[in-house]
């Protein structure tokens, strides 16, 4: 759920490395070591289990490195500014709404990777160029607090126009377009379901209507979200917030003891796709080892992995869901999409025409 802090805490991590097992420093055995080592740049949000990294070792002879950037916006914005000379190995990340910013600044190595065979054509967005490999996918949708609308009597919205009714002011929170990957995603929603202009005057509404912006998903979710638990001990009081349609299974998961049904829902009608891939860098140092990650993310280990460590749903037709996933998470069976060659031609000038509706 998804970009670089700062420099400092970037050197600081690749130091550290989360699940490498060398260590820094210099020297025959350091730099042995170091061959044997794959970096994987990605945003905060990534997770997998130990026992996953473990396979992958045991298969390849490879130890992997995690670099953690922040949100997937700033994660690509490092790997523009690093082009040529880049962090790792692999990025992991890059979603539909930035990915033409990657591929049109060649920060990516064209490699195709190995049971790609396996994930359908509809996830494969560069077509035959292979600069990315599609990995995850997971729909941005409005999440809603069941307590709350059960407790004042009142249905909960169902769809965008919905949203900027009255009876509903002052209810949702959303994060920062310019800032957010799921922000962004939810403009780019409004954009699919409204158009080039209507989605304009869509957003004039919702502001009348109370619409609360905050930086990024942490602080929507986890401090404004009534529904959530972080929501619930930070006082938030925003019943309706933009989340993950993959959100309720966390809720039940986390919470002891589990309940027999997540507290909160998912608005289906508010959906937009989103697609994370991951690719090679150019300039990458351990390229056979970048081409070896990249066959492990498509692997079945590895993606049927995902959906308990970051609530995404995996691109492989073969990988299965767990039962936590397929019970409590949604179906979004008319989520919203653009052409990344839409986005690409329009986001820059969307966003800051939002921030002028919106923010400022």
């Amino acid at each position: 759920m998804p970009i670089a802090r700062n420099a400092a805490r970037t050197a600081l991590v690749a130091c550290a490395g989360l699940f490498a097992v060398t260590a820094c420093g210099s020297g025959d055995g350091a730099d042995e070591a170091q061959s044997k080592q794959v970096t994987l740049v990605t945003h905060d949000s990534f997770n997998v289990s130990k026992d996953v990294l473990a396979d992958f070792k045991k298969k390849t002879g490879y130890t992997v490195k995690v670099l953690k950037s922040g949100d997937a916006g700033q994660a690509v914005n490092q790997a523009v500014l690093s082009k040529g000379n880049p962090q790792g190995d692999v990025l992991f990340g890059v979603d539909n709404t930035l990915l033409s910013r990657a591929v049109d600044n060649g920060v990516f190595a064209p490699y195709q990777a190995k049971g790609l065979d396996r994930v359908p054509a509809e996830y494969q967005l560069d077509g035959e160029k292979h600069r990315v490999t599609p990995v995850d996918t997971g729909d941005i949708c409005v999440n809603y607090d069941k307590s709350y609308f059960a407790d004042k009597k009142l249905d909960p919205p169902r769809t965008f126009e919905d949203l900027a009714d009255p009876k509903y002011k002052n209810l949702l929170v959303t994060e920062n377009v310019a800032t957010s990957s799921p922000g962004l995603g939810f403009l780019l929603g409004t954009a699919a379901e409204f158009g080039d202009q209507g989605w304009r005057d869509y957003w004039k509404k919702l502001k009348a209507n109370g619409v609360k912006v905050v930086e990024g998903w942490e602080q929507a979710y986890n401090e404004e979200f009534s529904g959530s638990a972080g929501g619930k001990k930070a006082g938030g009081d925003r019943p309706l917030v933009v989340s993950y349609a993959s959100s309720p299974p966390v809720e039940v998961l986390y919470a002891d003891p589990q309940p027999d049904e997540a507290p909160t829902g998912v608005l289906t009608d508010t959906c937009f796709r989103q697609i994370e891939f991951a690719g090679l860098l150019d300039g990458a140092k351990n390229p056979e080892g970048g081409k070896k990650l990249l066959d492990f993310l498509i692997g079945k280990t590895f993606q049927e992995d995902l959906p308990l460590q970051m609530f995404v749903r995996p691109v492989a037709d073969d990988a299965k869901l767990p039962k936590l996933f397929t019970e409590f998470g949604a179906e979004a069976d008319r989520a919203r999409s653009l052409e990344p060659e839409k986005i690409a031609e329009n986001r820059e000038a969307w966003v800051k025409s939002w921030t002028s509706l919106v923010v400022k």
